[in-house]
C-alpha cells in the first residue's frame, strides 16, 4: 500500500498501533531492513558505547567519518544537511499527512559568532513555514542562542512564574551585555514565528538552566499568546515538580489573560540529572521511577485536555499507551480530532506505528525532523542511540513491529 492509499479511519475508531502495513508504507523493503538492522543495534547498550566512543574519538582528531554515518543513522534519524536537503522527507511525511518540525540539531556552541550563527540557522527554519502547511511548528533550544553558564546565573535567584523582567540581578557589566544579546535572539525568534504564524517550540533542557528558560517562554507567550498561540515552553514529567507547575502556569494565564502553549515530554537528561545532584549533594529532580514519570506524564494530558480553553498542547510522546490515553479522552469530550490545540509528535525514524497509525486516524501529527552538517548532528545522534539503549522496552517494541512487517511482506509476496 502506498501512502496515498490510505484510508483514513472514521471518527469514532482509536488508532490502531498494530497495524504496521500502515505504520510503514512509506518504508520501501529496503529501507525496512535498514531500520531493523539499526534498532538492533541501539538495543544493544555495549555497541552504543563502543559506537559513542569512537564517535567522539573521530570528532577529536578530525578523522572523516560522514561516509560512515551518512547512509546509516543520519539518513534514518535525521532529513538532511540543510533545510533544502530535508525536502524529500517533508514530502514524504506530508503525502501521509504528516506535518514537519524542522530541527537545527548543531549542539555544543560557546561562543558569540557560534550563537550568531545558529540563530540565523533558526531564523532560516522559522522563514522556511511560511506558507507551508506542511510545516507544523519551527522548534530551538535556548542553550544554542546563550552560553549556559549565563543562564544558570540569570536563573540562580529566579523564583518559578516569576517576571523575567524585574529580578534580574547580580549581573557584571559584560554579563549584562551578553544577556541583553541573548534576549536579542531569543525574542526576536518568536517576533518572526509569530509574523509568519506559525508556533514554534522552546525545549526544554536540563534544571538548572530551566528556570531560565521558563521565565523567558512565559514572558513571550504573555507577549505573543493572545487570541492564537504561538509560544509553546516544554515541560518534562520525569521531573518531580513539572506537574504543579503546569497547573500553576495555567491558574497564572487564566488569571492574566494569555494562552499556554506546552509541549509535553517525559524527559531526556535523567543520568545527566542524578550525577550531578549526587556529586553536589542535593536532592535529586528526578521521578523516583519510570512509573512516577508515567503517571505524571499522563496526568498533565489529561489536565490540559480539560482546560483546552486556555491551553494548546502537543503530546511529544513516544508512548502507545499514553497516545491512546489523550485520543480517548478527545473523543469523551467531544473534541474534534483535527483540532488545532491538539498535537502529537514524535521523532523522525522512531515510532512509526504511533505517528502514521494516529495520522490515519484524523489526528494532527507532527514529526520532528532534525538536520545539519554530520559533523555536528554527531552529538545528537548519539543521544538518540543512548535513549533507545535507556528505553528497553520501546526499542523492543519497535523491532518487533517492524519484524512482523518485514514478515508480512514475505508472506504477501509469496
Amino acid at each position: 500500500m502506498s501512502p496515498t492509499e490510505r484510508t483514513p479511519n472514521q471518527a469514532g475508531n482509536l488508532p490502531d498501533f498494530e497495524n504496521t502495513e500502515q505504520a510503514f508504507a512509506h518504508l520501501n523493503s529496503r529501507q525496512l531492513k535498514k531500520a531493523l538492522v539499526l534498532f538492533r543495534t541501539v538495543g544493544n547498550p555495549t555497541l552504543v558505547k563502543l559506537g559513542k566512543l569512537l564517535m567522539n574519538l573521530a570528532l577529536v582528531l578530525r578523522i572523516p567519518v560522514a561516509w560512515a554515518i551518512r547512509p546509516t543513522v543520519y539518513s534514518h534519524f535525521c532529513g538532511g544537511e540543510s533545510i533544502a536537503g530535508c525536502e524529500s522527507t517533508i514530502s514524504s511525511l506530508a503525502s501521509s499527512d504528516v506535518k514537519t518540525i524542522l530541527d537545527y540539531s548543531a549542539e555544543g556552541k560557546d561562543s558569540e559568532a557560534e550563537w550568531d550563527r545558529t540563530h540565523a540557522e533558526i531564523m532560516r527554519a522559522i522563514q522556511a513555514t511560511e506558507g507551508d502547511d506542511r510545516h507544523a511548528f519551527s522548534v530551538f533550544k535556548v542553550s544554542g542562542l546563550a552560553s549556559t553558564r549565563l543562564l544558570e546565573k540569570v536563573g540562580a535567584t529566579l523564583q518559578p512564574l516569576a517576571k523575567i523582567e524585574s529580578v534580574i540581578t547580580g549581573l557584571s557589566h559584560h554579563e549584562k551585555e551578553a544577556w541583553k544579546r541573548v534576549q536579542a535572539r531569543f525574542y526576536g525568534l518568536c517576533e518572526h514565528s509569530a509574523r509568519v504564524g506559525k508556533p514554534v517550540f522552546i525545549d526544554a533542557e536540563e534544571s538548572w538552566i530551566q528556570p531560565t528558560i521558563d521565565a523567558m517562554a512565559e514572558s513571550a507567550m504573555r507577549r505573543w499568546n493572545g487570541e492564537e498561540t504561538i509560544v509553546y515552553n516544554t515541560v518534562q514529567l520525569y521531573r518531580t515538580d513539572r506537574l504543579d507547575y503546569l497547573k500553576k502556569l495555567i491558574e497564572t494565564a487564566k488569571a492574566e489573560g494569555f494562552k499556554v502553549g506546552v509541549k509535553l515530554v517525559r524527559g531526556a537528561y535523567m543520568e545527566k540529572e542524578r550525577e550531578r545532584a549526587l556529586s553536589r549533594g542535593y536532592p535529586s529532580p528526578i521521578q523516583r521511577d519510570k512509573d512516577a514519570t508515567d503517571r505524571d506524564f499522563d496526568a498533565a494530558l489529561e489536565w490540559c485536555v480539560a482546560h483546552l480553553d486556555h491551553v494548546s498542547l502537543c503530546a511529544g510522546s513516544h508512548n502507545e499507551n499514553s497516545n491512546a490515553l489523550l485520543c480517548r479522552n478527545m473523543d469523551k469530550l467531544g473534541i474534534a480530532r483535527n483540532d488545532k490545540r491538539v498535537w502529537f509528535a514524535q521523532l523522525l525514524g522512531m515510532s512509526d506505528p504511533v505517528s502514521f497509525n494516529l495520522a490515519c486516524a484524523n489526528y494532527q501529527v507532527a514529526k520532528y525532523v532534525p538536520y545539519g552538517p554530520i559533523a555536528e548532528t554527531i552529538p545528537y545522534l548519539i543521544r538518540r542511540a543512548e535513549e533507545n539503549t535507556s528505553v528497553a522496552g520501546q526499542t523492543s517494541r519497535e523491532l518487533e513491529l517492524i519484524r512482523r512487517e518485514k514478515d508480512r511482506r514475505n508472506r504477501k509476496n509469496h
